[in-house]
């Protein structure tokens, strides 16, 4: 099982050097930056002049706020400048901050997202090869690259394409025609056996590949202390975050699987600003199913056997912060995991 590093969201680009040359030399596999308050890519070039050999990705890029057309150039810059290490992860958001937050026009996000990839892939196949640009989607159309315009071929031109996703639709497409898949941290077990790997091993069936060839990827919640009250204080932290994905109906079929009724109360408490007490109305049984409770030195095995060879990626989601005092005790729990 390979560790990443996730950098802190809002972090912004102060110190993003220094956090992944550290995260090298602690053992992570890999470097991973959010599309929040900042920009997804900026600190991967960063990242890329400061380490020699852990990957880097973003998780995730929305890709509906961008023409594929300069989220391919971006990418194709990053992989250059990174010798290969980047790892594109794009994901759809919700309809409300396409439209209304990025101003960009929403349609149907499975079908768009499907045509977004096979654009990518033409734009980058004109640049290394000289292929004439001739794409002609139900959302996109590209038809024109002059050389005054054409980067031209690079070194490690195979970027690989991550998509994040909760439903059936995205882990079929991920299987399909895609890299790897961003599982989003509110999910459980039975929700990967039941529903996100059957959707995988069909559309990667349908494709002619196995579900060897796609990468899953995940962070996972981690609850942990020093003591019992440090443990309580950290699991009503993790159940307010846990609370606002139950709140959004993109998050349904988690709900619904596991019988859980709770998500349209939190959602009118959502509407009536009532974020800190939503956490109150999350039941137990759902932080032990979706987060790992368990003392340090046995988050690692926990990972492990709860996951198996369900996921080959994981970072650590704490919503409050973890008793490590060091980083002797970090590079320990990353190895860990490892196993």
């Amino acid at each position: 099982m390979k560790v990443d590093y996730y950098l802190p969201p809002g972090s912004g680009l102060a110190g993003v050097a220094e956090q992944a040359s550290r995260a090298e030399a602690l053992g992570y596999d890999g470097l991973m930056s959010a599309d929040t308050a900042h920009d997804p890519f900026l600190p991967l070039l960063l990242a890329s002049e400061a380490t020699e050999g852990i990957d880097l990705g973003t998780a995730i890029a929305v890709a509906f706020a961008r023409s594929p057309m300069t989220l391919a150039q971006t990418a194709w810059d990053l992989a250059a400048a990174s010798r290969g290490r980047l790892l594109l992860g794009l994901g759809t958001q919700i309809r409300a901050h396409v439209t209304r937050r990025f101003s960009m026009p929403w349609h149907r996000p499975g079908p768009q997202m499907r045509e977004y990839i096979a654009a990518l892939r033409a734009i980058w196949d004109t640049w290394q090869n000289g292929t004439p640009l001739r794409f002609k989607g139900d959302y996109y159309q590209f038809t024109l690259m002059t050389p005054f315009f054409d980067p031209g071929p690079i070194k490690h031109p195979d970027i690989p394409v991550y998509i994040a996703g909760v439903g059936p639709y995205m882990a079929r497409l991920a299987g399909e025609a895609c890299q790897g898949f961003h599982v989003h941290p509110f999910h459980t077990v039975r929700y990967l056996d039941e529903v996100v790997l059957p959707e995988m091993e069909a559309g990667a069936a349908a494709a002619g590949r196995s579900l060897d060839d796609v990468e899953m990827v995940s962070t996972v919640f981690v609850v942990s202390g020093r003591d019992q009250a440090e443990v309580d204080s950290a699991i009503a932290f993790a159940k307010t975050q846990i609370a606002f994905y139950a709140s959004t109906p993109a998050y349904a079929g988690v709900l619904e699987l596991h019988g859980w009724d709770f998500g349209a109360k939190l959602t009118a408490m959502s509407k009536r600003g009532e974020w800190a007490e939503m956490g109150a109305a999350v039941p137990d049984e759902v932080i032990d199913l979706v987060a790992i409770v368990a003392p340090v030195d046995e988050i690692g095995a926990r990972i492990r056997e709860r996951y198996g060879s369900r996921i080959q990626r994981v970072g650590f989601y704490t919503p409050a912060p973890l008793p490590i005092g060091d980083d002797a005790g970090w590079a320990q729990l990353v190895q860990a995991t490892k196993g």
